[in-house]
């Protein structure tokens, strides 16, 4: 087999490049790791405040199959979801692997973090006769981990359990363990290309991938949903769905495809098959930093801005969520706004149907 290089990886990983999806097109993933793997590093596997739909996600990775992650690529130390151990032994168990393992293995955390309380609503067992408070679990583990990888966007960054009122206080890792030791992959759940491609980089070049301001993987979550979706003739045309039994574009049904970050309508999900616009629903922003109290409601469209001499319908809401700034939902969109197509807000707009 021939050794990737660098720009070769990036470029079947990239959005840009990945039409049919990493785990699609690229089967040499898969040797190029078990090459890269060779000893299986290390994985310690822990959860918090979550659903645990980023770990069924994973299940869903084809070109390396789940099965060829954790026999042939990885050694997982720990997963609370397929451990046979309980209790104290678990307990024991994973804490053991992390110190045996200090400095070496990779932490990942799906989940956010309750830290209200000193942590006291995310309980994950006993240690010496004292409660194991998740918050310090993170902590203590992702100190001796050599990288850890925040799954999901409620680890990543706080998510639904973190969605006012956020009773239990939850807050990301990085609001734990030091950002640049953390690689986000967010998404609810995330596409498991996300995670095995950022994997496969760490193993193929010992170093984690370049990322945005938000910690995310440049070559995931690299452009906006935007840019590639199968309905952008729409919106360039003015065709705007006002219920969805309409065809047109969704942004007026609450579409955040314009602010949100990654290459869904590229990579698709379900092994290819489909995602979540091109079965008929409008992107809800899941991979952003915002979600989902500044990507909300789900079905109305996007927040009234005022731009540079324009005061109209569509979206700051990235500069609100640290998504994309005007100028990043492109000229076409910029164009929409300028002309007034889209509109004012739904409930003006119903108002004036009445």
């Amino acid at each position: 087999m021939n050794k990737f290089s660098r720009r070769e990886f990036l470029k079947f990983a990239s959005f840009t490049a990945a039409s049919l999806g990493l785990s699609q097109r690229v089967p040499e993933v898969a040797q190029a790791l078990e090459k890269a793997a060779k000893g299986q590093p290390p994985v310690i596997w822990i959860q918090g405040a979550s659903c645990t739909g980023c770990s069924v996600s994973l299940l869903n990775s084809v070109h390396p199959d789940i099965k060829e992650i954790l026999l042939e690529i990885i050694s997982l130390k720990f997963h609370p979801n397929i451990s046979a151990a309980t209790g104290h032994v678990a307990v024991e168990a994973f804490l053991g692997e992390a110190e045996k393992n200090k400095g070496k293995f990779f932490l990942v955390v799906e989940g956010a973090v309750p830290t209200k309380d000193n942590g006291v609503y995310c309980s994950i067992g006993e240690k010496d006769g004292r409660e194991l408070y998740f918050s310090d679990v993170v902590k203590e583990l992702g100190e001796k981990a050599s990288a850890v990888i925040a799954i999901g966007t409620c680890a990543a960054y706080g998510g639904i359990p973190a969605a006012e009122p956020n009773p239990t206080g939850c807050v990301p890792v990085t609001k734990i363990i030091d950002p640049q030791k953390v690689l986000n992959i967010p998404g609810c759940p995330p596409h498991p290309d996300w995670f095995v491609g950022s994997l496969a980089h760490v193993l193929l070049y010992n170093e984690l991938p370049e990322t945005d301001k938000f910690g995310r993987p440049k070559m995931f979550y690299g452009g906006i949903i935007h840019d590639n979706c199968p309905r952008r003739q729409y919106f360039d045309n003015s065709i705007f769905a006002k219920d969805f039994s309409e065809p047109g574009c969704l942004l007026l049904l609450g579409c955040k495809g314009p602010v949100t970050h990654s290459d869904c309508p590229t990579r698709l999900w379900n092994g290819g098959v489909n995602w979540c616009i091109k079965a008929g629903h409008p992107c809800i922003g899941c991979t952003e930093p915002g979600f989902p109290d500044k990507t909300g409601p789900i079905y109305e469209k996007m927040p009234e801005i005022k731009l540079p001499g324009i005061s109209a319908s569509a979206d700051t809401f990235g500069e609100v969520v640290g998504a994309a700034t005007a100028i990043g939902l492109g000229a076409h969109l910029i164009g929409n706004i300028a002309t007034g197509r889209l509109g004012g807000h739904k409930k003006k707009d119903k108002e004036g149907e009445n």
